[in-house]
């Protein structure tokens, strides 16, 4: 099969062409030993099928970011038979600059004029012919984006790469044309292949080149002592990029006829909306409002805050009679015990009141249906009413069994776990409850959500059925369904960001936000392009992860997905709702959100510590210069769109069927057999292999506070932790069952956000404050869930980095807590780390002004103790 590959700047639409030629057969990878996608497809309307490569968007052949590696090396070495050069036909001139670059290499190639539409839309003309008989190279005008002229570019790309090609150069006639020819000779007597382009890249001093051919590249050190130009100097690269501009200037811009606008005119759309969105005052305001946006509509709980603006504010109202036609007025005549109230709905009703009397809510009392469809309230019937059949719903739907519970009291429970779950599912389970309205992000993670947990019930009936042991049925239903459905609950929200961001993203709009952010991030040793991975954080690290692609630097790439879980993401809020909640209750604080809002101040705070330091220790190294184009705002293609996330969903959903469905059945495992391989029920959690890790590993906690000076039950903080790396709503889940070991009984986390179950821990445990706010902390820059750590693995560029990055992120965490406990329990501490951190910095500044070696003292310690060791 053929191989074409597809090469030009970024946003000259080279993926759009990409989509529209492949269409389903295209699959992402990662180019060897990068963290780079590699798009490949098929085009199949050729004589035969073409294998089509989207190699990465680069500005020139020269080594200075991995795409620009990645570009070069597949041209040179893997020898497609074809490359198609798309050329933005907006900007003419800058987008030829790479294409005389691939001139000179031994390869087919045609260029595809792209954007001709806007050309077109612009009033101004482009002569292919002309262009063609210039650059003596095939000249097709296509729009990708309407796919207009794919057809006939393919069928030319396709007569071309029929014939052999030798490379040519537009530098003929230069002050260095003498010096190209002589190292070209030089590689052609050496054997090696398209030594004109080597040559050139030499005469740059190409530092891979150089390394490649030293001797040549000696030849021309030599040159350079006895030349020297009025304007560059011997800054070989500079002269032949100003030769090449030139050339093009000359010859090829001619093509292009410019309509003469008005002043009016001079200023195009993408002009005038920039004047708004990227103004020095209010460029970053916009911004946020945009960011602020995206977010509320992935995660908004109360959308538009409806709820808390008050919209479905509704005081609860009880009736004297079942046709709701009398209302009760508890301030003219007080609750009585023996008089029957009724719901709206006509139903007997049961009330609370708030401590100052008023009514606080009404709810039915417990009821069930006859066979004949009688309405029957459970703690009115009798013995001899327990023979009949009962049903949930008047229809005579689901049917259920009223029983004395271990009180004594009756009580209704479903015959079926299918029809119990049915009967919990209305339009409020999807769009939210009458205090307020969900976010399009959470209607659908509830959709999702919600079939899933419609399966794993099916499943669960089906095993109870069959008569399968407990420990099976537990395994396949909470250990591998549980755990997978729990990751799988993200994909809605997690693609639903994606969406967002890419439609920021191909609309032209996000390298204006990199831009405008490149100065405040420079300071901190990044670039503008971190922010927005970064931003990405406190939705989600996974597309977070991901989102690192577009970093040019790998020192710039590894730290900032080192600091990205530093931005809590929507899964840890309920941990630090819990905690607060818990604090509150136990400690009489009474504004647990300033706890809450405080950590993840916390987080940002530590991340931005946590860049500096990196920058100036193990990472040391300038800020990549930032050259992006800005290119004109366009409206988003639907099919661009719809493939961007179809690559995601296979990636995440790939993920969650290896290293996460393994990590979840093997914490379930452990969680749910004794040491002597008894198989434990929820509420017996504290007797599991887990509960006996946790207390081996709990002392390790001591100086972050809830370790060993906890009473006998301080080892659940470790356990929990240890189940929050699979899922950070773990953390209290895990409190809601381990404190029903303690209660002996099962607390709903749901009800109250784990409130109570922290409580509960608080108290059996006799935890103190800093020990909560540092267990928050710990949970928050610790490793976060396993789908994001397999992201992050997925995207460092080597093992090492990642065992790394494993150490850091629970180094930092540690270390973080540690300060946060023993600050808080002793305020005299803050001198002492005080003093630590003055040191620590100390030495930095001076190993980076080079007084002092830190790296060789270290190195010479390491020496003379395995020295004195082997003595």
């Amino acid at each position: 099969m053929k191989r074409f590959a597809l090469a030009g700047n970024p946003n000259c639409g080279k993926t759009t062409l990409f989509n529209s030629l492949t269409g389903s057969t295209a699959h992402v990878g990662n180019w060897p030993g990068v963290t780079v996608d590699k798009k490949e497809g098929t085009y199949k309307k050729c004589a035969e099928p073409i294998s089509i490569v989207d190699l990465p968007g680069i500005y020139s052949l020269s080594p200075y970011t991995p795409e620009e590696v990645i570009s070069r090396n597949y041209i040179l070495e893997e020898k497609p038979d074809c490359v198609i050069n798309i050329v933005d036909a907006t900007n003419l001139e800058r987008n030829l600059y790479l294409t005389t670059q691939i001139m000179e290499i031994d390869v087919p190639m045609i260029i595809a004029l792209n954007m001709m539409d806007a050309v077109e839309k612009n009033g101004d003309k482009i002569d292919a012919k002309s262009l063609e008989e210039k650059i003596g190279l095939p000249v097709v005008e296509i729009s990708a984006l309407r796919e207009k002229g794919l057809d006939e570019l393919m069928q030319r790309a396709y007569e071309v790469c029929q014939q052999p090609r030798k490379g040519r150069t537009v530098l003929e006639g230069t002050a260095l044309t003498h010096l190209i020819n002589d190292c070209r000779i030089a590689l052609e007597g050496s054997g090696v292949e398209n030594s004109l382009f080597h040559a050139v890249k030499l005469v740059e001093l190409d530092e891979i080149e150089v390394g490649q051919h030293p001797q040549a590249a000696q030849m021309v050190e030599e040159f350079k002592k006895t030349f020297k130009d009025d304007v560059f100097g011997t800054d070989f690269e500079a002269i032949v990029a100003d030769s090449r501009y030139k050339y093009i200037s000359k010859n090829y811009s001619t093509v292009l006829t410019k309509k003469e606008k008005t002043e009016k005119e001079k200023l195009s759309t993408s002009d005038k909306v920039d004047k708004v969105l990227t103004h020095k005052v209010w460029g970053i305001p916009i911004f946020l409002v945009i960011l602020f946006l995206v977010f509320h509509l992935t995660f908004a709980e109360d959308f538009l805050f409806l709820g808390a603006g008050g919209v479905f504010d509704k005081d609860p109202v009880a009736y004297l009679d079942p046709d709701h036609t009398q209302v009760a007025d508890f301030e003219q005549t007080p609750y009585d015990e023996n008089t029957t109230y009724y719901t709206e709905d006509g139903y007997k009703a049961e009330l609370s009141f708030t401590e100052d009397g008023k009514l606080e809510s009404v709810e039915p009392k417990a009821y069930v249906y006859t066979a004949d469809h009688e309405l029957r309230y459970v703690d009115e019937l009798t013995e001899a009413d327990l023979d009949q059949k009962f049903y949930a719903d008047e229809k005579g739907k689901w049917e259920v069994t009223v029983e004395a519970n271990d009180d004594g009291e009756l009580e209704a429970t479903f015959v079926s776990g299918i029809d119990e779950w049915c009967s919990g599912i209305s339009a409020a389970t999807f769009f939210g409850y009458e205090e307020s309205v969900y976010g399009p992000g959470v209607i659908l993670a509830n959709i999702l959500n919600t079939f899933t947990e419609f399966l794993s019930v099916c499943v669960n009936e089906g095993l109870t059925l069959a008569g399968s042991p407990d420990w099976c049925t537990g395994l396949i239903v909470d250990g591998v369904l549980g755990g997978l459905f729990a990751v799988l609950g993200f994909l809605p929200q997690i693609l639903l960001l994606f969406l967002f961001f890419s439609i920021l993203e191909d609309s032209g709009y996000m390298a204006r936000v990199a831009f405008i952010l490149d100065r405040i991030f420079r300071r901190f040793g990044l670039s503008g392009r971190a922010f927005m991975p970064m931003i990405m954080g406190f939705g989600c690290s996974v597309p977070a992860f991901i989102n690192t692609r577009t970093l040019a630097d790998e020192n710039e790439r590894i730290a900032t997905i080192r600091v990205i879980p530093f931005f809590s993401c929507g899964a840890k809020l309920p941990i630090l709702t819990a905690i607060a909640g818990g604090i509150a209750t136990q400690f009489g604080f009474d504004h647990p959100d300033v706890i809450t809002y405080m950590m993840y101040v916390l987080g940002v705070v530590v991340a931005i510590a946590a860049v500096i330091l990196m920058r100036a220790t193990t990472m040391r190294g300038e800020v990549p210069p930032f050259i992006m184009e800005l290119p004109a705002y366009h409206v988003p293609q639907p099919k661009n769109l719809a493939a961007h996330l179809w690559d995601k969903t296979k990636h995440f959903v790939k993920k969650a069927f290896t290293i996460i469905l393994a990590s979840t059945i093997l914490i379930w495992f452990i969680s749910h057999f004794s040491w002597t391989w008894q198989f434990l029920a929820d509420e017996q959690m504290d007797k599991s292999i887990l509960a006996g890790i946790g207390g081996l590993i709990q002392p390790l906690f001591t100086p972050l506070g809830f370790g060993s000076q906890l009473k006998a039950f301080g080892w659940v903080f470790a356990v929990a932790a240890i189940t929050g790396l699979i899922a950070k709503e773990n953390v209290i889940a895990t409190f809601g069952t381990l404190a029903a070991c303690i209660v002996g009984g099962m607390i709903d986390v749901e009800a109250d956000g784990g409130v109570g179950a922290a409580a509960t821990m608080i108290q059996a445990t006799g935890i103190d404050v800093p020990g909560l706010i540092a267990f928050i902390a710990f949970n928050m820059l610790t490793i976060p869930c396993f789908a994001a750590v397999a992201t992050a693995k997925a995207e460092l560029p080597t093992k090492k980095s990642y065992r790394m990055t494993l150490l850091f992120w629970v180094g930092t965490s540690y270390v973080v807590s540690m300060m946060i406990y023993l600050i808080g329990a002793w305020w005299w501490t803050v001198f002492i780390f005080a003093a630590i951190w003055a040191a620590v910095i100390t030495l930095i500044v001076l190993d980076n002004k080079g007084k002092i070696n830190v790296k060789k003292f270290f190195n010479d310690l390491g020496s003379k103790l395995k020295i004195k060791k082997n003595a």
